[in-house]
């Protein structure tokens, strides 16, 4: 419905001054009976009678008002505080709309959608603060996905993902992991280990030489290590041959390996779009090498303090210290 005009108003004006009833206005006017009250109503008083110029001027003023950003809202300031800081520690507009409505800080009474946050940073006020970069890409589109070179069969007695249990395909079970190796400069023999839990969406990250089966497998085997056992019951891989190595894994420590079919990263999408939030602090152009171990560990814990949809906005490290205290099944 179109918002009623100066012209339309200044008629409304003549109108009454004519004595005329205001159903005779709306149909002269074309409006319906109720908005024609309304509008009446709202800009007379008792004694004052509507005014044309008046009643234009406030419907502007309340516009004004009603259309600005749930954030820039003087009314909003403490939100406006809380999403601007979240966004500054790297949590994306979803998970910040989800904490606000699933476990929001107690002086904080209003809740906004994903939606309205990524306007707010793209098309609000502070827009100069470019908010925008602490998202995952800092940028509005995403770059084409970066072609891989065709491998040959090297890793030998693969199971197939196939075969999987139905328990680890719909995360019925904790500690069923995926895998994966993030690289950087193409003359850079250093390489991130990536390792994430499917169902508490932990992870645990390790810089280690380079792609070598050996270097990625004691990797692995030095989570395994860490945790209780039955926080690492799988591992799902893709076929490159950093993971050659795989059986001496299921013989000295009983965890069997699933491989991925070829060229479908998308079967193991945790770790994937894991990735894309790795990429956010350790980009493929930056000098790995002058990354230290302390970095990864603080990126590492930083991934584990965020809150995620899937567990009901629930950071990866809650889930871990709840299930450690017997709060949740395993």
């Amino acid at each position: 419905m179109q918002p009623i005009t100066l012209y339309e108003r200044e008629q409304i004006e003549l109108y009454l001054r004519m004595k005329k009833k205001k159903k005779w206005i709306a149909d002269r006017l074309k409006r319906d009976y109720s908005v024609i009250k309304r509008e009446i109503k709202r800009n007379s008083g008792e004694v004052l009678p509507y005014k044309a110029k008046e009643a234009h001027y406030y419907a502007e003023r309340r516009a004004k008002n009603t259309n600005k950003r749930k954030l820039d809202k003087i009314e909003n300031r403490k939100l406006k505080e809380f999403v601007e800081n979240k966004i500054k520690e790297d949590w994306s507009p979803e998970e910040i709309a989800g904490r606000l409505k699933e476990k929001s800080p107690r002086d904080i009474k209003e809740t906004i959608s994903y939606e309205s946050i990524y306007d707010y940073i793209y098309n609000g006020v502070e827009k100069h603060e470019h908010l925008y970069q602490h998202l995952r890409t800092a940028r509005k589109q995403r770059q084409p996905r970066f072609n891989r070179k065709k491998r040959g069969n090297i890793v030998k007695n693969k199971v197939s993902i196939h075969l999987r249990s139905e328990k680890i395909n719909k995360k019925k079970e904790y500690g069923h992991w995926e895998t994966d190796l993030v690289e950087f400069r193409k003359n850079q023999k250093k390489v991130l280990s990536v390792k994430y839990e499917r169902k508490a969406m932990l992870c645990r990250l390790h810089k280690v030489k380079d792609r070598s089966s050996l270097e990625n497998e004691e990797s692995i085997v030095g989570v395994i290590e860490s945790l209780p056992h039955y926080w690492f019951r799988s591992v799902t891989r893709d076929n490159g041959g950093e993971n050659a190595k795989h059986l001496g894994t299921l013989r000295d420590f009983d965890v069997p390996s699933y491989f991925c079919d070829p060229y479908c990263s998308w079967q193991k999408g945790g770790i994937e779009n894991l990735n894309k939030l790795i990429r956010q602090y350790l980009p493929r152009k930056i000098d790995f090498v002058k990354i230290s171990n302390n970095d990864i560990l603080e990126i590492q814990e930083i991934l584990n303090n965020r809150p995620r949809k899937s567990l009901n906005y629930l950071t990866p490290n809650e889930v871990f210290a709840n299930l450690e205290k017997g709060a949740l099944n395993s």
